[in-house]
């Protein structure tokens, strides 16, 4: 038997007994606190006895569970003290339990029993008499007595307040943001407000009796008027910059309390991201037809949906450079604050060709009223290739060698040769050989390029990277051995050797028409135990290039990784080696020379520069503040924030500690607080220089040698 069916009517009869309860007690304890301390504190007290109350009743009505139904049960004797057997499974049971459940079940059926707990009559009458206390006590609730002046705002209560001077009963802000937020307003008893920047600020204000007149006095001179209509008092404001005020009557609040303060929160301007492509710089390929671009740009409160694509075109070279721009707009697609554009560029329609450039750039701007914030996107620059890279590129099917400088490192030579060692049993003699003998060209060309870090020449032209059709082994044994030229400069003897330039090697090209003859001392900017170390390694690099051409890369790999380890230090050293240049001092005058004389000469004794003092109000005042009874000149204080506010981290925190003190001449705490903000303001003074070491036992008897003798001694 399901016991829940059973306990459904107890548990409801129990919520309610307590929900009657504790329910008026709530209210009552709601409304006196709205009376005594405001809306808002009315409302968190009312809430949170509503949440006590509630607690309480869900508590009892879980104490109601089948222990107490078994219990409740039992104490009718029609159910023998058998009523645990209705909620124990049948399969536990013996048959004696079983004929036994099944007569209880079946009286349980036949005549229900009524299980809902009675009403205590006389706990619900106690809770609603003090209900109804409670509730009296807040109506009859006096004012003159206690009123607060600011309701919500900080506690500061007119305690003393005569019966013609007015005092604050009610306060009300209205915060309403610029209407392309698209939020709602916000209204608050507290004075104090953080809102957007263009917001619409309303003030009603209630007092104990009428004013004169009344307006709202700015920390910068600033005056709004508050004007009556009916029992309250109103003023309306467009709030721009952060500001503090006061409320200010006449005749004078009783209990004018502290000053209050408006934050502007500045919209933020809107993000542009670059989604594709993924650098600005591109290279397009040869032929390409378009480019696609992909942004994305998101703002606080709402994006524009058009953006502004601008496209910039340079074409020509030097300086017959033409530049075209051209403005597309685009529709972006996405949520309020997050848009997404693309846009595909046509390069045809551009009109671009080979060794052109397309600068690519998006605006966008957010729905700030009346004056949009725009942000822009990094510039994307696609460059497209040369005519003479593009014909490359349709050679290279033919010809593997189309970028010059190629060749490989001394640790891919190391791990070819490793790698042709593993397969030798699989590989036939001639094969074997012919594979070493390109890895030996790859370690020839390496050398070659670390050669010219020390001024040597090139044997010949440079030969390109290894294929696998067979080498010409002539023309490498002609040219490992003999110079391209000899001392005497014969510029034609590369062509007697039958080396032609490779083709698309830039260093070819000058060795053929330049025909550079560096220094070796000046071909570089290696020390000389730099180059001592480069040298070695080349060493070891020959003696590896002559076991892998000769077929033997396992007598080749100790040579290789000793010219690893050189070049790893060579990597490592200091590059401070510069052209040896005699320096050109002046001719000495020997007229003047040991004469003593120091006419003409300059004052070569370091002048430090003087340092400005700067504005001292802050740090007169910061001095005058220690002591209690010392004036304090508050309003040259004040024409200086104005004029200095980056000087301090948050300038209205010390304008409110002027204004404290201000209003309370005899308060130390104000002081000390006030002095306490001005310390970041004042300048650090000069550190003094650092004193000599004292001289040590050497230096002493350097300065005793140096002074005179005494007469004595002599």
């Amino acid at each position: 038997m399901n016991p829940q069916a059973l306990l459904r009517a107890p548990q409801r009869r129990a919520l309610l007994v307590w929900l009657c309860g504790g329910i008026p007690i709530a209210i009552a304890l709601g409304l006196l606190a709205t009376r005594a301390a405001g809306f808002d504190t009315g409302s968190m007290v009312l809430i949170l006895a509503l949440l006590v109350v509630a607690g309480l009743a869900t508590w009892r009505m879980r104490r109601l569970d089948t222990r107490w139904l078994v219990a409740r049960l039992n104490e009718e004797t029609r159910f023998e003290d058998s009523a645990d057997l209705l909620f124990a499974a049948p399969q536990t049971l013996n048959p004696l339990q079983r004929r036994q459940r099944e007569r209880i079940g079946q009286r349980l059926h036949e005549t229900p029993p009524d299980l809902r707990p009675g009403w205590p009559w006389p706990r619900l009458l106690a809770c609603l008499g003090l209900a109804l206390l409670l509730a009296g006590i807040a109506v009859f609730w006096p004012y003159t007595a206690t009123a607060p002046a600011e309701t919500g705002n900080g506690g500061n209560t007119a305690t003393s307040a005569t019966a013609d001077a007015p005092a604050l009963r009610g306060t009300q802000l209205q915060v309403t943001p610029p209407p392309y937020t698209g939020q709602a307003a916000s209204t608050g008893e507290k004075l104090d407000a953080r809102a957007l920047q263009g917001s619409r600020l309303h003030w009603r204000l209630h007092f104990t009796s009428q004013p004169q007149r009344a307006w709202l006095q700015f920390h910068d001179g600033r005056q709004l008027p508050l004007q009556r209509e009916g029992e309250y008092w109103q003023a309306k404001e467009t709030l721009q910059r952060s500001s503090l005020y006061r409320i200010v009557s006449e005749p004078a609040l009783a209990g004018a309390g502290r000053a209050h303060r408006l934050d502007v929160v500045p919209d933020r301007p809107p993000q542009v991201k670059v989604i594709e492509p993924a650098q600005t710089l591109s290279q397009a390929a040869p032929r390409q037809r378009q480019w696609q671009l992909r942004f994305e740009a998101s703002d606080d409160f709402g994006i524009a949906a058009n953006a502004l694509l601008e496209l910039t075109t340079a074409k020509g070279s030097g300086e017959n450079i033409d530049f075209q721009q051209r403005q597309l707009t685009l529709t972006g697609n996405g949520t309020a604050t997050a848009q997404r554009f693309a846009h595909t560029v046509d390069l045809a329609a551009l009109g671009v060709g080979p060794g052109d450039e397309v600068v690519a750039r998006l605006s966008v701007h957010d729905n700030r009223n009346p004056q949009p914030q725009q942000a822009r996107s990094p510039s994307l620059i696609l460059r497209l290739p040369s005519g003479q890279e593009v014909q490359a590129s349709d050679l290279e099917g033919a010809i593997k060698k189309v970028m010059p400088a190629y060749f490989r490192s001394q640790r891919q030579i190391i791990i070819d040769a490793e790698a042709l060692l593993k397969q030798r049993n699989a590989l036939d003699a001639d094969t074997f050989t012919r594979r070493s003998d390109a890895i030996g060209v790859d370690q020839r060309i390496l050398r070659l390029r670390y050669g010219q870090f020390l001024g040597e020449e090139a044997e010949g032209g440079t030969k390109p990277p290894p294929t696998g059709d067979a080498l010409p082994t002539g023309d490498a044994a002609a040219t490992d051995h003999d110079p391209a030229h000899d001392d005497g400069h014969d510029h034609g003897q590369a062509e007697r050797d039958g080396d032609a330039p490779a083709f698309g090697s830039a260093t070819d090209v000058l060795a053929e028409y330049g025909h550079t003859h560096d220094h070796a001392e000046a071909a570089t900017l290696l020390d000389p135990q730099t180059r001592a170390i480069l040298k070695a390694a080349l060493d070891q690099m020959w003696q590896s290039e002559g076991e892998l051409r000769q077929g033997h890369p396992d007598k080749a790999l100790p040579y290789a990784y000793k010219a690893l380890g050189f070049i790893k230090q060579v990597q490592q050293a200091e590059r401070i080696y510069l052209a040896r240049v005699g320096p050109e001092l002046p001719p000495i005058d020997m007229a003047r020379r040991m004469t003593g004389k120091r006419d003409g000469l300059g004052n070569r004794q370091l002048q430090l520069p003087a340092r400005e003092a700067g504005d001292i109000t802050p740090v007169h005042t910061w001095q005058a503040l220690a002591t209690a009874d010392a004036d304090i000149d508050l309003d040259t204080l004040s024409r200086w924030l104005d004029t200095h506010p980056q000087a301090v981290p948050d300038p209205l925190d010390i304008a409110a500690a002027i204004d404290e003190l201000r209003q309370q001449p005899d308060c130390r705490a104000c002081r000390q607080r006030l002095r306490e903000q001005l310390w970041p303001a004042l300048q650090r003074p000069v550190g003094p220089p650092a004193r000599r070491n004292a001289a040590d036992v050497a230096g002493r008897r350097y300065l005793d040698a140096l002074s005179p003798p005494a007469e004595g001694a002599q």
